[in-house]
């Protein structure tokens, strides 16, 4: 089987050593990240709002065989609750820890009876106004109604509602600059609430205003398109959204999403969908999506080996990250399929530049049996995707090369008869137009 234009006959031994075979080149090895527990803290305080208690939410439970970690993960979210106004959410929180972090974290029914009283006190303000901007017919006051209704609701987890109140200010927006707040108002809402048709649309409607966008803006939208091309399983076009984001983001977005998060959604989505060259083009030389990759140093390092050839480092990062980022609230759905799409990319990749390969040698490099990578094996080469036999007795990878003498005398043979046909089509049209022949069927008619 023929090797990549960067291969070279030498370099084919480094890499049998580099994909984890036992040997004396442990100075090729690399450090690995230790397979550590997410630090709650740290994670989130990358976030903010609604997102930020939603995600310590989703930790706790699925950190239930963990109670530490679960605690860790409920208390904090009760002190965030707390902050706000949703006494719903309060009130979750509360069932969920059951008593097992003291008094302390029970059931305030004051703060809960103070806050709903005083819910119930802005929205007749906010309803009373409305009505009378309605009454004068001020489409900016009516505008900045609906807007203030919308804001009210979400800040008390009404999610329906709020979506409701942001859309009809699409009718009183009289500036690109308002069009853009409804667009990010109802995709912030609609994320929430995890309907991610009306975040394709409303990213849509934002892009399509006539004036630039500013660049945060560009770089939420990018953000949140991802998302949404996240959720539907298009990996390819996530990818995409994920490295086109500009390193302006920043913190401007973490509502919704953090750049770490950026750097990990774009690095694994890019792993399990683009072919070599555009991981070199578009992940690895991309100087805008190497700011993100410097914030994960550990996803950084797997697309660089995974680049490299270096599978048994790669996919030992991959293993170390795959707790973590098991706890992710948009990732965790997806992990299995991204992690197995990679997986047998490598797979493929290593079997490419060899005329044979040892099963024995090739399941150290991908931490398995033989017995299991020849099924995986067995499975690539039924979908074609690899171009090779296994001879089972002898556990060895034979490529099924194409022959190549047959195959240039075809091309010779199929150029012959393109060229035949074309100096007889010449010879022809020649002897009509010296004959006239075209004159006299005119001249019939």
């Amino acid at each position: 089987m023929e090797g990549d234009d960067d291969t070279s006959g030498p370099m084919i031994d480094d890499e049998i050593y580099a994909n984890g075979v036992d040997g004396d080149n442990e100075k090729r090895s690399r450090p690995i990240m230790s397979s550590e527990q997410l630090d709650i803290e740290a994670y989130a305080s990358l976030y903010s709002g609604r997102t930020k208690i939603m995600r310590l939410l989703f930790i706790a439970q699925r950190s239930q065989s963990n109670e530490a970690m679960e605690l860790e993960a409920l208390r904090m979210a009760y002190d965030e609750i707390k902050k706000g106004e949703n006494t719903q959410l309060h009130r979750e929180v509360v069932q969920k820890i059951v008593g097992r972090l003291g008094p302390e974290y029970g059931m305030d029914v004051a703060w809960c009876d103070t806050v709903d009283r005083r819910a119930e006190q802005k929205k007749e303000k906010l309803e009373n106004e409305l009505n009378a901007y309605r009454t004068n017919l001020i489409k900016e006051s009516i505008r900045m109604g609906y807007n203030d209704f919308g804001d009210f609701y979400y800040a008390h987890g009404q999610l329906g509602d709020a979506f409701k109140s942001y859309v009809r200010t699409r009718d009183y927006c009289t500036t690109s600059k308002h069009i853009v707040h409804m667009c990010m108002s109802s995709t912030l809402v609609s994320i929430e609430m995890g309907q991610f048709t009306h975040v394709t649309s409303y990213i849509t409607k934002a892009e399509q205003i006539p004036d630039a966008l500013d660049p945060v803006t560009v770089a939420k939208l990018r953000c949140a398109a991802g998302l949404a091309h996240l959720e539907s399983k298009k990996y390819k076009l996530a990818a995409r959204k994920f490295l086109e984001t500009g390193p302006e983001l920043g913190n401007h977005y973490n509502e919704v999403i953090a750049p770490q998060d950026v750097a990990t959604y774009g690095g694994l989505c890019a792993l399990a969908t683009f072919d070599r060259m555009e991981l070199k083009n578009k992940v690895i030389d991309n100087l805008n999506f190497r700011n993100f990759l410097e914030l994960v140093p550990e996803v950084r390092e797997l697309i660089n080996d995974f680049y490299s050839s270096h599978y048994a480092s790669c996919l030992d990062y991959l293993g170390n990250l795959k707790a973590n980022l098991l706890l992710d609230i948009h990732l965790h759905d997806h992990l299995e399929t991204l992690y197995g799409q990679i997986r047998h990319k490598a797979l493929i990749q290593y079997t490419h530049p060899f005329v044979s390969v040892d099963l024995h040698m090739m399941a150290n490099a991908f931490k398995t049996d033989v017995a299991g990578l020849e099924k995986e094996l067995e499975a690539l080469i039924t979908d074609n995707q690899v171009q090779a036999r296994i001879d089972s007795h002898n556990k060895i990878l034979y490529a099924r090369h194409a022959d190549q003498r047959n195959a240039t005398f075809q091309r010779v043979l199929q150029t012959g008869n393109e060229f035949d046909r074309d100096v007889k089509s010449m010879l022809l049209r020649v002897n009509l137009i010296k004959h006239e022949h075209n004159l006299r069927s005119s001249r019939k008619h």
